[in-house]
């Protein structure tokens, strides 16, 4: 059989994802911090584009709606994203102005509230002026948490003189966690720095009457030990009962007494004790700031009932493509790897402004459907949540699946219910014990919670009794169903509800 060599054509089709369209795609599912913290290093290296708030003078700048400037691929991504938004919103009582996005709106002429948020860090960082601004906190460079590995170095110097000591001391405080607790081995580390066990733990000792006190225990009945020691209630009674905090945890309180040998009076009276003590004293420094949730959507209640949805525009990152600039610094470039580079910045820009534009647009109307198919929620609480999946939206709004996904990954609404993030409102479905429509499965935990807090202390409900009730309310739901939802939300079992809720009330009666 001959071999040969020959020339063949063939058409065939491909979704090439260019550069422009994995950005348009990466912005979709930022959260509202990396979003700025992605236009801020554009800001610093592209000289075209520009912060709206550093703007003092007027500039020509392109509109985002304004195709003039777009690329085939900013064309493909446009219509990928939008995924047919021609076709029309969906019939509702919702009204939404899409102006809503433009920068120029006032924050102030379009809601009451403003949420605290990172906004100040991002966009009013310095544009090299030396000047401060109003509002600036001075303080928040001044003072500074001190860290509990601070506190305890500072303590160091003061205690432990001997140098092979205060190495041995160094490793120890380099295994205390946050929470104060030496999570190292103290065996490990005599072999690590060839020195004898029992100098590691004469040198924890000294350790373990730092401030504050509990801290460098090696778990929770040495803390508390260490804290009652202090105040001088440490007996052979309380040890045993710290040797077995486990039955203390289960609410066994017939074992416990047993295993301290003490009468229920006393046993409570220990319990109170222990439960003033600080089982994590190291949380007292270096306390980590929390950073506040910001909304990107918020949600209002209209006179006549209806919703009002609106993008949040402190989140929202202002940029302008400055024509001016650029025009001027073309005149003034001569080679060719000048020309390329100003246009590929202006390129950019413009794509970054239009996807910008596209991402508000895009998460503004998937909230829009997630209130109108989440509207009894909002109108009369949990219990009336509705099933929903992701599929649902995208058919309603004639987008992609996967987009609706990336819209609603990091991203939260401020509601008259609260700020929840958008992934919150699509719950699974549990069917209806009737011919009614299915449960949402958050509406049934939210059941499962309220039955168990109003249960009776002589009357606790085992899973078997709340599959029964749940029932009656036309649930149908199974028993290890109910025991996931209730182990998901930390409940424990009725056997242990029951020791606890006995426990809080011979604690009540000794108060009393």
């Amino acid at each position: 059989m001959a071999l040969g060599v020959k020339l063949e054509l063939r058409q065939s089709q491909a979704l090439v994802m260019t550069p422009q369209l994995q950005q348009a795609i990466k912005l979709l599912q930022l959260s509202n911090i990396e979003l700025n913290e992605f236009v801020e290093e554009e800001l610093e290296r592209n000289p075209i584009l520009e912060r709206r708030d550093d703007v003092d003078t007027p500039v020509e700048a392109t509109d985002p709606q304004s195709n003039d400037d777009a690329t085939p691929a900013a064309e493909t991504a446009e219509t990928w994203l939008e995924s047919g938004s021609a076709a029309g919103d969906p019939a509702g009582e919702l009204d939404t102005d899409y102006s809503n996005i433009d920068p120029d709106a006032s924050v102030a002429d379009r809601q009451d509230v403003t949420p605290d948020g990172p906004r100040d860090d991002w966009m009013s960082a310095s544009n090299g002026s030396s000047g401060v601004s109003e509002g600036y906190n001075l303080e928040a460079f001044v003072s500074e948490d001190k860290s509990l590995h601070d506190h305890l170095h500072e303590q160091l110097n003061l205690s432990i003189f001997d140098p092979v000591d205060n190495l041995i001391a160094l490793h120890l405080i380099d295994q205390v966690d946050d929470a104060g607790y030496m999570r190292g081995h103290t065996s490990e580390i005599a072999e690590k720095l060839g020195v004898a066990h029992d100098r590691v733990l004469s040198v924890l000792s000294t350790l373990q009457t730092f401030d504050p006190v509990g801290v460098c225990a090696r778990d929770l009945g040495e803390c508390l030990g260490l804290q009652l020691r202090d105040q001088n209630r440490f007996d052979p009674m309380i040890e045993s009962l710290l040797d077995n905090l486990d039955l203390l945890a289960t609410h066994n309180l017939p074992a416990l007494r047993q295993a301290c040998g003490v009468a229920k009076t006393e046993l409570a009276e220990m319990i109170m004790e222990i439960r003033e003590l600080d089982p994590k004293p190291g949380l007292q420094y270096g306390s980590i700031a929390v950073q506040p949730v910001v909304p990107d959507v918020i949600v209002r209640n209209r006179l006549d009932g209806s919703w009002q949805v609106e993008l949040n525009n402190d989140t929202l990152p202002r940029v302008l493509v400055n024509q001016t600039y650029f025009a001027l610094v073309s005149k003034t470039a001569k080679s060719d790897h000048d020309k390329d580079y100003l246009g590929n910045c202006l390129q950019t820009a413009n794509w970054l402004a239009k996807s910008l534009d596209q991402r508000a647009r895009t998460i503004l109307k998937v909230s829009e459907e997630i209130i109108r198919q989440q509207d009894a929620f909002l109108t009369y609480g949990i219990e009336h949540m509705r099933p929903l999946n992701l599929k649902t939206v995208a058919d309603a709004i004639s987008m992609h699946e996967s987009t609706v996904s990336r819209v609603t990954s990091n991203k939260y609404m401020e509601t008259p219910r609260g700020i929840f993030e958008l992934k919150y409102f699509f719950t699974s479905s549990i069917p209806s014990a009737g011919q009614g429509e299915a449960h949402s499965s958050e509406a049934v935990r939210h059941r499962i919670r309220t039955l168990i807090d109003n249960e009776n202390v002589k009357a606790i409900l085992s899973d078997d009794k709340i599959v029964a009730l749940l029932k009656q309310d036309g649930i149908d739901i199974a028993r290890r169903t109910v025991a996931k939802y209730r182990e998901a939300m930390h409940i424990p079992s009725s056997v242990q509800r029951r020791r606890e809720k006995k426990m809080s009330s011979a604690m009540a009666e000794l108060a009393v």
